[in-house]
């Protein structure tokens, strides 16, 4: 091959060198940079979105669980304190029955105090010994929380009394108990039964 012809297989190696430069320019444009920067851009902020997204999910999840375990311990509290004032009207009121049973016992002690003959010598021991067992009893009863309920000279309340007969009185208001035919009886503010009484019209 002569050297003019090697010359000339140059100039077309450095032509097509060149047309090839010329392309990748033409490829690699401004426009081209300018697009794959968006292209990029637009795919961070999807990325980005979608992370705020799950980020938001996440957020709600834990506020739902959060308010859950609030709602649960809310919930155990009133169980909780339902379940104390039930064990204390337990303990209030167990001996509700106990005590309407042992009414009787004392009505019949203090029948006896005032049917006995309090100026017999002979049986002066006898009523201070049925006097002294009723005061015992009666205290023992009061340290549990038993009240008698002897509302002789005050206003009617139907809550405590019970009215077995209405009479006219010149001596006393109306709407107030002029006499206890039967004294009633509380248990820790509870009535277990009202007392029987006569009211003034």
């Amino acid at each position: 091959m002569s050297n003019e012809e090697n010359k000339i297989k140059d100039e077309e190696l450095q032509q097509a060198a060149e047309q090839e430069a010329s392309d990748a320019q033409v490829v690699g444009s401004d426009a081209d940079i300018e697009w794959n920067e968006e292209t990029e851009l637009d795919e961070q902020a999807a990325k980005i979105a979608q992370l705020e997204a799950a980020l938001l999910a996440s957020e709600a999840r834990v506020k739902e669980q959060q308010d859950s375990v609030l709602r649960a311990k809310a919930e155990v509290e009133n169980m909780r304190r339902r379940t104390e004032q039930e064990i204390d009207k337990a303990r209030k009121y167990a001996l509700s029955k106990f005590a309407e049973e042992l009414l009787p016992v004392i009505d019949n002690l203090e029948r006896a105090i005032q049917s006995a003959d309090a100026s017999n010598e002979t049986l002066k021991p006898i009523i201070e010994g049925v006097e002294l067992t009723h005061k015992t009893f009666v205290g023992t009863l009061n340290k549990f929380g038993l009240q008698e309920i002897n509302p002789e000279g005050q206003a009617f309340n139907p809550e405590y009394h019970q009215a077995m007969s209405i009479q006219e009185s010149a001596d006393h208001e109306p709407n107030t108990v002029m006499f206890v035919m039967q004294k009633g009886y509380e248990l820790n503010g509870r009535v277990i039964r009202p007392a029987m009484v006569m009211v003034a019209k």
